[in-house]
């Protein structure tokens, strides 16, 4: 996505130079949140962009991996020789964490790839019973689909909540309950101690039976390739870029999954794996490759997160960043089909988790961005439209 992305907003932005897009896969570039969806289940073949590369002076290089990058020599390292390049962009996204001791065991499966919606498309037909190691919101997407797909599925989790790493624990507990609106098991506090072929053996002894595995337990930035490159690396393994997603080499900046950036609006550095950073995020690159060559002032990348999942029946939504909040207001039951959430700083709302209230999302996403003050009181009233509860 991201780097698709730019490219496309190269063109767009009046970009006349040669724009060369490599990547690994051998597919046409495609779109990913399709893959635990419509792919999975078979109601579509793919979910390739309807870009015309050809037309827009695109030159693609599929199946052809990049193995480093010589800053210095303005040159990347690929099995098929050196290319050169005046100005390179890093998008090489995240990669799924793997299961200790699981690879290599017949029926693990990770869901990231066009191939690996493939291998899992048929698994889905046989109506297996499956087991996902993660209830984080892949997990959560995947249990969606293969309980449409009739499987019986069991959901397992180290920690005692699902979306524990995304979510504060009064926020994640009401998501507990959609598992069983579905004939989902979700089980917390659960450790896989190993995973063998047909089974899941938990660590205290506990054997699931598993016609499959689905692994869900996170992702990193893919960015092992630039080991020795001069790249600066972060915490997580992520480029580190600047307000302008420029890198630590000269000439080489990063967008999406695999970079992080530092937020004025959130006082904090950003490592957002999401689909819409991955599409907002190219178009402050373009935009600072092509200043850079006329001489404008550069643009500050710093945007309101967000993201979506749809989940158990329901569309759930968030936007902003939550961390650094001193208050949280309820709008509508958690226990109902509706209801938001919203974190407050100082008064000024900082972010909105939106479960089946689109027009919350909407209204509070422009709100973050506007940096607004909220009326608690007013925001706490579900009927009221979310941009009448400004203070």
């Amino acid at each position: 996505m991201a780097g698709v992305q730019t490219a496309v907003a190269l063109r767009e932005q009046g970009f006349s130079g040669t724009v060369t897009l490599i990547g690994a896969e051998p597919h046409q570039p495609y779109d990913r949140p399709p893959l635990s969806k419509a792919v999975l289940l078979g109601t579509a073949e793919g979910s390739a962009f309807d870009v015309d590369f050809e037309a827009l002076g695109i030159d693609l290089h599929l199946g052809r991996e990049v193995g480093g990058v010589r800053p210095g020599d303005h040159e990347l390292d690929t099995a098929a020789g050196p290319v050169p390049y005046d100005v390179l962009v890093l998008a090489t996204g995240a990669e799924p964490m793997r299961l200790p001791g699981a690879d290599g065991v017949p029926g693990v499966h990770l869901l990231r790839t066009l191939d690996d919606a493939e291998r899992l498309r048929p698994v889905l037909a046989r109506q297996h019973d499956i087991v996902v190691v993660g209830a984080g919101w892949i997990g959560a997407e995947f249990a969606t689909a293969a309980r449409e797909a009739g499987c019986a599925v069991t959901v397992v989790e180290a920690a005692d909540r699902p979306l524990a790493g995304a979510l504060p624990a009064e926020v994640a507990a009401p998501m507990a309950r959609w598992y069983a609106d579905v004939g989902a098991v979700l089980r917390t506090h659960a450790r896989v101690e190993r995973v063998e072929p047909g089974a899941v053996v938990l660590d205290d002894g506990e054997r699931l039976p598993a016609g499959a595995v689905v692994v869900g337990i996170g992702a990193r930035p893919a960015t092992a390739w630039l080991a020795g490159s001069g790249v600066t690396l972060g915490a997580y393994g992520e480029v580190v870029a600047d307000e302008y997603l420029r890198t630590s080499a000269p000439d080489v900046y990063a967008v999406g999954d695999c970079a992080s950036f530092p937020s004025g609006r959130y006082g904090e550095r950003l490592l957002v794996h999401h689909w819409d950073n991955a599409l907002q995020g190219p178009r402050t690159v373009a935009a600072n490759i092509i200043g850079e060559a006329t001489g404008e002032a550069p643009a500050v990348y710093d945007p309101v997160p967000y993201f979506w999942s749809e989940q158990f029946g329901r569309f759930v939504q968030y936007a902003g960043h939550h961390t650094a909040a001193d208050a949280v207001v309820w709008r509508g039951d958690p226990s109902g089909p509706a209801w938001s959430v919203c974190w407050l700083r100082e008064g000024r709302l900082v972010a909105l988790l939106a479960v089946g209230r689109p027009r919350d999302l909407a209204q509070g996403r422009r709100l973050i961005e506007a940096g607004a003050s909220m009326d608690p009181r007013l925001l706490a009233d579900p009927a009221r439209p979310l941009k009448t509860a400004v203070a």
